[in-house]
């Protein structure tokens, strides 16, 4: 099988699209991520809703997790708030990491190698620099445990 038949349409936003917006996205569908697309329509990463939540906790709860227990639950009511007026390309990190594709010809198992090295829960599928769509890894597990 071909990373073009397992290909699925999926959600995409661009680097200036509203953060909030994309959050709401990944929330309302429970998307492990989402592909974020240049002004062009050419994917450049992928948000995995992971690094949202990242952007959402304190850095210096990040650094010492067991402060964690002295944040009241009201940092969850401010998540709007965080988000509000951002792009997305503010929730990437920094430095960006290699784009997950794989071409439309390439396996199975080279589409799980992909994932596993980068760590990605989703990869674009690309033929030239146009996107046919997206594999997810439950979708990768799908079809490999499902009997041929």
């Amino acid at each position: 099988m071909h990373a073009v038949e397992m290909a699925e349409e999926y959600p995409v936003v661009d680097l200036d699209s509203d953060a909030l917006d994309a959050a709401r996205m990944l929330a309302e569908r429970r998307l492990p991520g989402i592909v974020v697309t240049d002004a062009a329509g050419c994917p450049q990463s992928i948000l995995p809703a992971s690094q949202v939540v990242r952007f959402l906790v304190p850095s210096y709860v990040r650094d010492d997790p067991s402060l964690a227990g002295v944040l009241d639950e009201s940092m969850a009511d401010r998540v709007a708030d965080k988000l509000s007026g951002k792009t997305v390309r503010t929730l990437l990190p920094e430095k960006p990491s290699e784009l997950p594709r794989v071409q439309a010809d390439d396996t199975i198992v080279e589409v799980a190698a992909i994932m596993a090295r980068l760590r990605c829960p989703l990869v674009a599928v690309m033929e030239d620099k146009r996107l046919l769509g997206v594999i997810s890894a439950s979708r990768l597990l799908e079809l490999a445990l499902t009997p041929r």
